[in-house]
């Protein structure tokens, strides 16, 4: 091949990954915006349960309607992900939240919404989320090179630490302005809004036959756990990311009685910590999206969740005149978080085969999300025996000796030997 042919096929081909970004970002475009609408007319939604029921029960099984598609369907919509085209499944994903919303905003104009009403709004939209975050994720890998994955995962990051700050004051600033089922066409607009790119922009589909064919969905499952099972650096990895979970969640929803108890502050002490936890991820994405993270990608996961388990260890041990020491500690958590949630789910994306990547995305969500129950179940029993800050001083700890020894482990510390390369 002469140096005119090679030439050719270079340029060719980087105007091919020129076009798949593009397309990429206008698909991530259309979700950020989806994304931030769901936010906000779920606050809107939860607060309206909340002032017409006051009660806790109904606020609870709010949260399980919630959960219910991401634990115990999400992976079986993986399985069915990885077998079908991806692109149908979003826009799937998009018509069924757009058509349910609009659905209930109906019966709010007309008088007629009920509660149950609301939980079969909340599940579908968290079924929806699942559908279109699961098969989105699965197909990043095959529209933007691994080299640029951690990247994408700061520019996912910054969306979070942007709907963290935004989302809740102004779902509350929209139920003093308008009606609840104003509020829900918004959700519609958003989802429509998502909904458009997935029309103009080919969304690639993985090689199959690489892993066989099972008979059914729930091989695919089992298929999914055996693929984690077998490969002893990712079985690691996965772990500690449930059993962080299962320490993170309930910490962070103690810390209402951390800052009470602790501190002896009231509502404005909790909101300068929560705001300063989510100007936290936005910085740790911009950081990650800008600077795309350590060269090795395990280092990346291992610092940031190193730095989260440090800081949530002095928000625990700070003595009760340190609450500006347990802001700034609160900060530097949020960056910690969203850089080792970026880095973590460049890894993944990096490390598990493109046919794969639906249902293994989808059982391991599935594990993390079922370690919110059990966490919270183990951690309010405790929390009222030795104190809210007990349980926050204790999961930093561990969340600290957890990521300092993995790194020593040699399955972890060559995880990524097994990555594609990075013109993949």
């Amino acid at each position: 091949m002469n140096k005119a042919e090679t030439a050719a096929l270079t340029q060719s081909a980087q105007a091919e990954e020129t076009e798949s970004m593009r397309g990429f970002l206008a698909i991530w475009t259309g979700q950020a915006v989806s994304v931030f609408g769901s936010e906000l007319v779920q606050f809107a939604v939860i607060w309206h349960l909340t002032v017409q029921s006051r009660s806790a029960i109904v606020l609870t099984l709010a949260t399980l309607t919630q959960m219910l598609p991401r634990t115990v369907l999400g992976p079986f919509i993986g399985a069915w992900i990885d077998r079908w085209n991806r692109r149908y499944a979003m826009q799937i994903a998009d018509a069924l939240t757009a058509s349910v919303t609009m659905a209930l905003a109906i019966l709010f104009y007309l008088g007629l919404a009920e509660i149950w009403h609301i939980y079969v709004l909340l599940f579908a939209a968290a079924l929806g989320q699942t559908m279109h975050t699961c098969a989105f994720t699965a197909s990043t890998t095959l529209m933007v090179r691994t080299d640029r994955l951690t990247r994408v995962g700061g520019l996912n990051q910054v969306l979070e630490g942007i709907t963290r700050i935004l989302a809740p004051p102004a779902g509350a600033l929209l139920i003093e302005l308008l009606p609840i089922q104003t509020i829900l066409i918004i959700d519609v607009a958003t989802a429509l809004v998502a909904a458009i790119p997935l029309f103009f922009v080919d969304v690639p589909q993985p090689a199959q036959g690489t892993t066989g064919e099972p008979a059914s969905l729930w091989q695919d499952v089992k298929g999914s756990l055996d693929y984690v099972w077998a490969w002893r650096g990712l079985a690691i990895v996965t772990g500690i990311s449930t059993t962080v979970n299962f320490l993170l969640v309930p910490a962070f929803s103690l810390l209402s009685l951390v800052v009470l108890e602790r501190f002896g502050g009231g509502a404005r002490q909790l909101g300068w910590m929560e705001g300063a936890f989510g100007i936290g991820i936005l910085t740790g994405g911009a950081i990650l999206g800008v600077g795309g993270g350590l060269k090795r990608r395990i280092d990346t996961v291992i610092a940031g969740t190193g730095l989260l388990g440090l800081m949530m260890v002095l928000v625990g041990a700070v003595p009760a005149n340190g609450i500006l020491v347990a802001i700034g500690a609160m900060f530097l958590a949020g960056i910690g978080l969203s850089v080792g949630n970026g880095g973590g789910q460049a890894l993944l994306q990096m490390l598990i085969a493109p046919d794969m990547q639906g249902r293994v995305f989808a059982t391991l969500a599935a594990l993390r999300t079922l370690m919110t129950p059990l966490g919270l179940a183990v951690a309010g029993p405790f929390a009222d025996r030795f104190g809210a800050q007990s349980w926050m001083l204790g999961a930093g700890l561990g969340i600290t000796i957890m990521v300092t020894t993995v790194r020593f482990i040699p399955e972890v510390a060559s995880i990524e030997a097994h990555a594609r390369s990075p013109e993949a």
